[in-house]
């Protein structure tokens, strides 16, 4: 990750220990908002002095949000911290490396993949054209339907419930 996406790519700063500590010194509920409530697909890079930057935006709540959801949240990483967070990051060459003997491995099940196009997963250099351009089927050889709903980020569950819940119980259905 680091020589494609250099040392301020944020999988790559949040490797790094000290992160939870320049969490705890901003406003929980205001740094949640920020990630929640992103609509820039682009990769971010946080600087590593990140409390001294963190200036948020006033946020308006989308409507797939609640401000009782937020500050459930924010209770909740303000009880336990960021750490286990943060150590999802910390394991990927771990991940890598326990997954090693499924390397060339194909999905060989019904499959539909739905994701939302501002979601910043989506907008990893080559993961659309990998998805849209024959990469994906050739790896998940049996895909019912790839979705790509636009306007929606990461959380397309909460961004569209009945959107979503229509896809997976008509892909059910079929079996």
């Amino acid at each position: 990750m680091r020589a494609t996406f250099g040392d301020d790519f944020y999988i790559c700063r949040f490797q790094e220990i000290g992160w939870e500590e320049e969490f705890a010194k901003v406003d929980t509920k205001k740094l949640l908002a920020s990630i929640y409530f992103r609509r820039d697909p682009s990769p971010p890079k946080p600087p590593k002095d990140y409390a001294k930057s963190f200036n948020p935006t006033p946020y308006t709540l989308p409507s797939w949000f609640t401000e009782q959801d937020l500050d459930y949240f924010a209770s909740k990483y303000q009880a336990t911290g960021f750490t286990g967070g943060f150590n999802y990051y910390r394991c990927f060459d771990l991940n890598w490396e326990l997954c090693a003997a499924w390397t060339g491995s194909k999905i060989m099940v019904p499959v539909k993949f739905i994701v939302g196009d501002l979601d910043l997963t989506y907008s990893f250099p080559a993961t659309k054209e990998y998805i849209s351009g024959g990469g994906f089927k050739k790896t998940v050889t049996g895909p019912e339907e790839v979705v790509v709903m636009e306007g929606v980020g990461h959380f397309i569950n909460q961004e569209r419930p009945q959107e979503i819940n229509k896809h997976i119980y008509d892909f059910i259905v079929k079996f």
